[in-house]
């Protein structure tokens, strides 16, 4: 009896190449397949070049490219940055003394020469660093004969008992426990801003490289003093943006080890599925070409890998691997048939061709709507993904036939590959093709509606932002959390700054109305929870004011006097500049938080633009946002805004693409339906692992539809094109299943293997990334080899016998039955 796969032969078997007619194909066929030597010649010309520039590629950001420009709270900051005192990208450095407290001689002599060194390092903007060894420092009080102050620390400051003395007392009066000195009088803060700039050099500053000279010129050496006997036992503590970047960078060159691994595990299971040593070499070698010209143009391009863009060359890696394992096992059946290796590779480039270039647009696709995120770093991922998937329709959709072409396969293997046709199918397969029966593809979609239903009504609970203290970047027990977990219990004010920003016209900050609203602005702010305190210039005017009369407390308001009020502003300029710029018009108004989580980031937004529309007037304008959670929280905003926007063009790409590919709207439906599955339950795992949506995470959902529809691509083409050839639902399944589904699972653990070792990356966000992706791509796997032949059964019948190859598309579209079984 006649077989499902021997009803419909692909393609003649032709044994001798001079038999076969090099003139048919479609003109990219011919011009690739009647000069191959020369298309191999160039590609290799290429792969030298773009190699040598791919040697010279760095791993770096910066802090712009981290949040969305263009939105008007952003630009509120970047119009009054240089007015804000660095109130953006800023380091602290704690030194702590293990075995005393602050005012030990030697501790202080250490922690001068850690101030001095931070100052002279490159991309330091010294004019605003702050410390008890800075003379901006200085505390103020009033006496008899008026206002007198100093700095802090002492002039004449020698080590002996008098000028510590002096030294306890300077820090009483400047009012800096909490602040600059830790509540228990153990270590000391050095707060240091810094500049997007190297001012020497002109260039973007270098954070890996700033990161590496804190550990190097700061944590290493000066502990190591304290541990050889040289010195006392200090311990150092770095937080912020440029330590944190650092940090991932440092965790992110481990990545080269997780691509050694995935290159391993991808290339023992695609040799287990063929057992041919060579075209398992080849899909892999093709695989790394397109890696390879994707970081040698990313670095023409002058730009530069970041720890975000960095994990895109394990998934051009991974995609180009799953659409190489097509094509070679489309090769291999033809060999196996006793077709000559060179007439098989352009068979398969017929077959496969269009289903391959749809598959990687809707790859492209899924990373190219990435831009409507305005985030400067998640746009430069998107071009660097969208580069590497192109590149991939030459080196895994034209190279890697034509390789094989030339090498071609194993003949035993070629043979072996045929083993699943006709009746000997395995359980597994067997399972599969029951989905094509009425009752078990009314099962498969009930549970299927189930499921979506019950992780819709989980995915209500997705949150966006950081759901967790600390950097949610790294695991929770980095040394980076540790070091914000010490300061945030040892300092009464948070790292976690919300900055607000009062415009009053120029020298219009000593205005009564100015400095009254700041006051109720900063008394409004204290009141949300998750604020720990606020300052603002107006606390400054009253304590002056207070001060001006004995220290009285009745006196500590703001009085309705310019004269007073000008006397106070004048000493605010004089004892704390970053209390208002110089022009008196730009006043911040800084709120530390318990945490950064995006619950207490969305009530201190909304407060603040409620203030603003009550309180905004000509002469006064409430503005957001500065500060290092006052930027996050514009983050937050803009990445919730663009992941329904987002994920809305994804799939209207991914639609369109089907459309074109099966022209026929049901068989669109059963390519996307599991897709949609999929991502409800991605979001449903989001919540229940604890993970929001963020600028690291976001991405993830829009890569597994793009990447997950390749599954449906493959095996429903072939599917349709053995129906549209008269062939039963069951019967077209189970020809298709032979073809490419099996190549599907392979694929699908494939994808899955090369991200699921990132779930061992010292960086957290890689951790949750590579779960994510994980789930997604054997959950679109699973989706596909289930729900593809049950949506079939119901949407897509099974037109009249006609005789057609499917290679070529059909316009046969007249249903005369059913397609399901019974």
């Amino acid at each position: 009896m006649e077989t499902s796969s021997e009803k419909i032969r692909e393609m003649p078997v032709v044994r001798d190449p001079e038999d076969f007619n090099n003139r048919s194909g479609n003109v990219l066929e011919r011009l690739v397949f009647n000069h191959r030597f020369w298309f191999i010649a160039a590609c290799t010309l290429i792969t030298v070049m773009l190699s040598l520039q791919a040697a010279k590629l760095s791993v770096n950001t910066g802090f712009d490219k981290m949040i969305p420009q263009n939105h008007p709270y952003i630009q509120n900051y970047f119009e009054n940055r240089g007015k804000l005192g660095g109130l953006g990208n800023i380091v602290r450095i704690v030194i702590e003394n293990k075995q005393g407290d602050v005012f030990d001689p030697a501790f202080l002599d250490i922690t001068r020469r850690v101030n001095d060194e931070v100052f002279l390092m490159p991309g330091v903007a010294r004019s605003f660093m702050k410390s008890i060894w800075m003379a901006s420092v200085r505390w103020t009080e009033v006496t008899e004969n008026g206002f007198r102050g100093g700095q802090v620390m002492p002039d004449d400051y020698d080590g002996s008992p008098r000028t510590i003395e002096d030294l306890k007392t300077g820090i009483r009066r400047a009012g800096i426990v909490g602040n600059l000195v830790s509540n228990d009088y153990k270590s000391i803060m050095i707060v240091v801003p810094l500049l997007e700039k190297n001012m020497e050099t002109g260039e973007r500053l270098d954070y890996g490289a700033f990161s590496r000279q804190l550990e190097t010129q700061i944590r290493q050496k000066y502990e190591l003093q304290g541990a050889e006997g040289k010195g006392p036992q200090v311990k150092i503590h770095i937080v912020g943006f440029a330590k944190l970047v650092g940090d991932l960078i440092d965790g992110l060159m481990h990545v080269t080890n997780f691509f050694g691994i995935a290159f391993g595990v991808s290339a023992l299971i695609i040799f287990l599925y063929t057992r041919c040593l060579r075209s398992t070499l080849l899909v892999l070698s093709c695989s790394l070409v397109a890696v390879v010209w994707e970081l040698g143009i990313v670095k023409t391009l002058h730009l530069d890998l970041d720890p975000y863009s960095i994990l895109v060359p394990f998934l051009v890696f991974a995609i180009g691997v799953s659409h190489g394992a097509q094509k070679m096992n489309g090769i291999m059946q033809d060999v196996g048939r006793g077709t000559h290796r060179y007439v098989a590779a352009r068979y398969t480039f017929r077959r496969l061709f269009l289903a391959g270039v749809t598959a990687l647009l809707a790859d492209a696709v899924a990373f190219v709507v990435l831009t409507v995120i305005d985030i400067p770093v998640i746009k430069e991922l998107a071009l660097v993904a969208s580069i590497g998937v192109a590149l991939l329709i030459v080196t895994n959709l034209l190279l890697l036939p034509v390789m094989l072409s030339y090498l071609g396969v194993n003949p035993v293997a070629a043979a072996r590959s045929l083993s699943g046709e006709g009746a000997k199918q395995g359980p597994v397969w067997r399972f599969f093709n029951h989905f094509t029966e009425r009752r078990w593809a009314s099962g498969a979609i009930l549970v299927s509606a189930v499921l979506a239903a019950g992780g819709y009504a989980i995915s209500l609970h997705l949150k966006t932002g950081d759901l967790d203290p600390g950097a949610p970047e790294l695991r929770a027990d980095s040394p980076y959390n540790i070091d914000v977990a010490y300061i945030n219990g040892h300092y009464g004010l948070s790292s976690d700054q919300f900055v607000s920003i009062v415009k009053t016209p120029k020298d219009g900050c000593g205005e009564y109305k100015s400095v009254k609203e700041t006051e109720r602005f900063a008394w409004t702010l204290r009141q949300v929870p998750g604020v720990q305190y606020t300052m603002a210039l107006s606390d400054n005017i009253a304590k002056a004011v207070a001060g001006s009369a004995e220290g009285n407390p009745k006196w500590l308001s703001i009085p309705n006097n310019p004269s007073m009020i000008g006397a106070a502003v004048e000493r605010t300029l004089n004892d704390n500049p970053d209390a208002v710029d110089k022009g008196c018009s730009t006043i911040p108004v800084i709120a530390y938080l318990t945490d950064h989580k995006a619950e207490t980031l969305h009530r201190i937004v909304t407060t603040v633009e409620e203030f603003a529309q009550q309180h905004d007037d000509k002469d006064i304008h409430f503005l957001l946002a500065a500060g290092p959670a006052g930027i996050e929280a514009v983050t937050n905003i803009v990445v919730e805004k663009s992941s329904r926007t987002m994920l809305a063009y994804v799939y209207g790409a991914v639609i369109i693409l089907c459309f074109i590919t099966f022209r026929n709207w049901r068989a669109v439906v059963v390519a996307v339906v599991p897709l949609m599955i999929t991502s409800v339950l991605c979001e449903a795992l989001m919540v229940m692992l604890g993970i929001g949506v963020k600028v690291a995470t976001l991405p993830v959902i829009a890569l597994g539809v793009g990447i997950g529809v390749d599954y449906a691509l493959y095996l429903l083409s072939v599917q349709l094109s053995f129906q549209r050839a008269g062939m039963p639902l069951a019967e077209a399944y189970k020809a298709a299943a032979a073809f490419t589904g099996k190549v599907v699972a392979l694929v699908g653990l494939t994808l899955a293997a090369g991200v699921v070792t990132w779930a061992w990356s010292p960086i957290k966000f890689q951790v949750d990334m590579g779960i994510l992706l994980t789930f997604m791509f054997l959950w679109n796997m699973v989706g596909a080899l289930i729900l593809v032949p049950a949506l079939s059964c119901f949407l897509l019948k099974t037109p009249r016998q006609v005789e057609i190859s499917i290679d070529q598309p059909s316009e046969v579209n007249h249903v005369p039955q059913s397609a399901c079984s019974h």
